[in-house]
């Protein structure tokens, strides 16, 4: 089958250093991201945007890119020009308050906190004026997390590792990598985005290929029929590989951020 749609993670894979467009890994200027998109342009492929940022920022940066549709709040929401189909499900998206703010109000947040004091915060400032989730940062244990959620009754939400920063605070009391971690709704996520928006065009999943660098991007492979890991996603966390597991469709760039992101998608175009 042809290539039909290519879903993207933004930071640290469409976008190198700084978050640019026009900048590789090493903060070179670089048309690789551009010549990409003008590859799918031509060859009438779809690119849709998949972030974990807010629908603000992930709506201008579609609009830059010339593309109606995109993913916001790791899968939370999904745009298709005037139209949006939301996955918030247990919480009520429709009600007085916000997503964000039942989560915050039902405990899980402050359970969190307390169990893993120094361990885990919030990704001050990109935490705020969210709509559905909590963006938190730390090192903790993911599995031990949600046992912990489960056993409190938090079942309708999940923590997902969106990637490795750089970023902390003087009060994160943690040795070694400090990663990215979204607190959502438990029917969102990347993956359920995608087949939803899939579903939207008619798409096979032999159709599209995802690209993303982190483990919250590797739940897309479960969509589509191929995935790219692009190269920082390991250089930054040699331990993605348990995330990978026994998925056979899974290819890891020779190249990095906008170049691993080139890359990906002329295998696809040319595999496709």
């Amino acid at each position: 089958m042809s290539l039909r749609c290519v879903y993207t993670d933004l930071d640290g894979t469409m976008l190198g250093a700084d978050a640019s467009l026009l900048r590789d890994a090493q903060g070179n200027f670089s048309l690789l991201a551009v010549r990409a998109l003008e590859a799918c342009h031509r060859a009438d492929v779809e690119v849709v945007i998949k972030s974990g940022r807010r629908r603000p920022q992930v709506a201008e940066d579609a609009r830059l890119i010339g593309q109606r549709s995109y993913i916001y709040e790791l899968g939370c929401g999904v745009v298709d020009g005037l139209e949006e189909e939301l996955f918030v499900a247990p919480f009520a998206s429709n009600a007085d308050t916000s997503v964000h703010d039942q989560i915050e109000s039902s405990g899980v947040v402050a359970l969190l906190f307390e169990h893993f004091p120094g361990s885990i915060e919030y990704h001050a400032p990109w935490h705020r004026n969210r709509q559905f989730t909590h963006l938190l940062r730390g090192s903790i244990d993911l599995a031990e997390a949600h046992d912990l959620m489960a056993q409190h009754g938090h079942t309708g939400v999940r923590l997902v590792d969106n990637g490795v920063t750089g970023r902390r605070s003087e009060s994160l009391d943690v040795d070694g990598l400090i990663h990215v971690y979204h607190l959502i709704p438990a029917s969102a996520g990347k993956g359920n985005a995608i087949s939803a928006h899939m579903t939207m065009r008619g798409y096979a999943p032999a159709e599209c290929i995802a690209i993303g660098d982190s483990r919250g991007d590797v739940e897309s492979a479960d969509a589509v029929g191929r995935f790219f890991l692009v190269a920082n996603g390991v250089e930054r966390d040699p331990e993605i590989a348990s995330a990978i597991g026994g998925r056979d469709n899974v290819t890891i760039t020779d190249e990095a951020m906008t170049a691993g992101f080139y890359e990906a998608v002329v295998r696809g175009l040319a595999e496709g």
